[in-house]
């Protein structure tokens, strides 16, 4: 570039922010590319080699012109490559479908994600909800096993002070948190409650695989429906935790529902909190924009708030950590007073 050019760009305008919106757009193309190859079938159909016409013979694309062209889109991301027997992955495509946590950010970013920010002007003048925690619940589940060892680091250290003889997971999901807590205390039962039916057989599927059914079991209920029903637990549990659950509750529900569960507790058990937390952070303040967008009325909290539902719960709160350095992910316990 000649002198005067350089200069002439300088002036014309903020180069620094012209060059952040430059890579911004760019890294958002990424995203949206590689999204729109998981959701059109063209990754996974490329499992195997496939000429251009097997491609579209498979997907049932009408418009090849079309797909020839997203194909060079997409081996100039690096993630096909094209010879003269066809087209197939590389390893980075390969990558993309052998890591789900990496395959659910490229759906979840590209999709609800970024949706959001599509839709907002129509909803900021009264256009309807959104309902991504009902349709999504599978990729954002997904998604959440990034951070999973990490509460499982948290998970552990706290099995490991209480003995517990029995566990109570809330919300338990595919049941990868209570399949964890069985497994750090080999002599505790464990019950979890997940009100989503789909998600309670695939927890206990998950129990079966691990040889964990003769110690665990999954309730497809409402956790409050065992205050009608405590027996169906065996007892009072010694540790109950509620992992990425509280934030789906309207504010003003939240004290009372921990009330519900620490009924379930036995005194000087623990109640454990996980939960992506309300902070300055860019991913805390957007998903807290998410939840409140959504229908019903869900929001995250602080820590403050955290503390503050269990106290009002009538638990005695012993502890409060950030579990991951720079992300809004924090573990609150509480004890229920003997």
């Amino acid at each position: 570039m000649r002198p005067r050019s350089a200069v002439k760009l300088a002036r014309a305008g903020s180069l620094p922010e012209r060059l952040r919106s430059l890579r911004d757009g760019q890294a958002a193309i990424r995203v949206a590319t590689v999204g729109a190859a998981l959701e059109s079938g063209v990754l996974d159909a490329l499992i195997e080699p496939r000429t251009t016409a097997s491609l579209a013979d498979t997907l049932a694309v009408t418009d090849v012109r079309l797909l020839e062209a997203f194909l060079e889109v997409l081996e100039a991301a690096r993630l096909v490559r094209t010879g003269p027997r066809g087209h197939r992955l590389t390893r980075r495509g390969r990558a993309v479908l052998a890591d789900d946590v990496v395959r659910a950010a490229y759906e979840g970013f590209s999709g609800y994600h970024t949706g959001l920010y599509h839709d907002l002007p129509v909803q900021l003048r009264g256009g309807p909800a959104r309902s991504d925690i009902a349709r999504h619940g599978d990729v954002i589940a997904r998604l959440s096993r990034a951070f999973e060892p990490l509460v499982h680091d948290a998970l552990a250290a706290e099995v490991e002070r209480l003995r517990p003889a029995r566990v109570l997971d809330v919300g338990c999901g595919d049941g990868t948190n209570l399949e964890h807590m069985l497994r750090a205390a080999p002599e505790a039962e464990g019950t979890g409650v997940e009100i989503d039916a789909v998600a309670a057989r695939l927890a206990q599927e998950r129990l079966a695989r691990a040889d964990l059914a003769d110690r665990g079991r999954v309730l497809a209920m409402d956790v409050r429906g065992l205050l009608a029903d405590p027996a169906r637990l065996g007892g009072p549990v010694d540790l109950a935790l509620l992992a990425n659950v509280i934030y789906y509750l309207p504010a003003a529900e939240r004290a009372d529902f921990l009330h519900d569960v620490a009924a379930l507790v036995r005194p000087g058990g623990t109640v454990m909190v996980v939960s992506t937390v309300a902070d300055p952070s860019a991913f805390s303040r957007h998903f807290d924009l998410l939840l409140r967008a959504q229908e019903g009325e869900m929001s995250l909290p602080t820590t403050g708030d955290l503390a503050g539902y269990l106290t009002a719960a009538g638990l005695e709160v012993t502890g409060a950590r950030r579990l991951t350095p720079g992300d809004p992910l924090h573990a609150v316990t509480a004890r229920r007073r003997g």
